[in-house]
């Protein structure tokens, strides 16, 4: 297990991973399994990291507070239902979709340059980096232009118009078709079908410390929010505490509604962006 923290004066600098190579061949050499990271150092810093631990086939978290109302430790039984349902319906779904899918690869890759799907990095359950996998719905170098088009932005990292979408994108994102690939994520334990938003490294860092404490909590792919905000509410703290509210309340007919309300939404592509 490896722990790094950062004080104020080296937030900016990592003199170890200025050197990609040798830092990959350490972590490779070394007998850790486990890498945790303050939440509190850059986001381009903890990325690195990510990148560099999955090159070499280790768990990265992020260390955040024990979270005490979980839903797997209120209704453990419940729980373990909730998860076979999550594996049997996401093994379900992909083949179901995997000619729809097909379809919207195709479509990707026609209508602008570049991979046919999105991967990036996310907080899941105890605070473990995963990638999550999306049909992409921006330009290539939508990364490279995160801090010029979100600088500004003070709430959620999360644009109605945001110039990056590419014309494909805007109907994936209405529809909600450009996350079908997350069943994979899914079916791989990472997420849930229903759980708390999954946040982006962007978002995650600037969670107020006293409610990190969500950053435990196993992700899904939809929610409480997109069936009552669906992306509208732009409010970090209000989100984060929404969520927190759904782990303190979870049980698992809940979850089940909220997939129930989730295929309106999504068919009529209700705030959606």
């Amino acid at each position: 297990m490896v722990t790094h923290q950062q004080s104020s004066e080296d937030n900016n600098r990592l003199p170890a991973l200025q050197n990609n190579d040798w830092m990959r061949d350490c972590l490779r050499r070394s007998p850790v399994r486990k890498v945790y990271l303050d939440p509190t150092m850059e986001q381009s810093v903890i990325k690195a990291w990510a990148d560099l631990c999955w090159s070499t086939g280790k768990e990265i978290y992020l260390r955040v507070p024990q979270l005490a109302d979980l839903p797997q430790t209120q209704r453990p039984g419940d729980w373990r239902l909730k998860r076979l349902m999550d594996w049997l319906m996401a093994a379900l779904l992909l083949v179901v979709f995997s000619p729809l899918m097909g379809l919207l690869a195709i479509w990707v890759r026609l209508d602008s340059p570049g991979s046919v799907l999105f991967r990036q990095w996310r907080v899941g359950a105890e605070g473990e980096l995963f990638r999550i996998y999306k049909f992409r719905s921006m330009q290539v170098d939508a990364e490279a232009r995160h801090q010029e088009v979100m600088g500004n932005q003070t709430g959620l990292h999360k644009l109605e118009h945001d110039p990056r979408i590419t014309q494909a994108g805007r109907w994936l994102r209405k529809l909600s078709l450009d996350e079908l690939p997350q069943l994979w994520n899914v079916l791989r334990g990472e997420m849930s079908l229903v759980g708390p938003r999954p946040w982006a490294l962007y978002d995650a860092v600037r969670i107020p410390n006293e409610l990190q404490g969500r950053l435990n909590a196993l992700p899904g792919m939809t929610g409480p929010w997109q069936v009552s905000a669906r992306s509208n509410e732009l409010d970090l703290y209000a989100v984060t505490c929404r969520d927190l509210a759904y782990l303190q309340q979870w049980h698992l007919w809940r979850d089940i509604s909220v997939l129930l309300v989730t295929v309106p939404k999504v068919l009529f592509g209700s705030g959606a962006c």
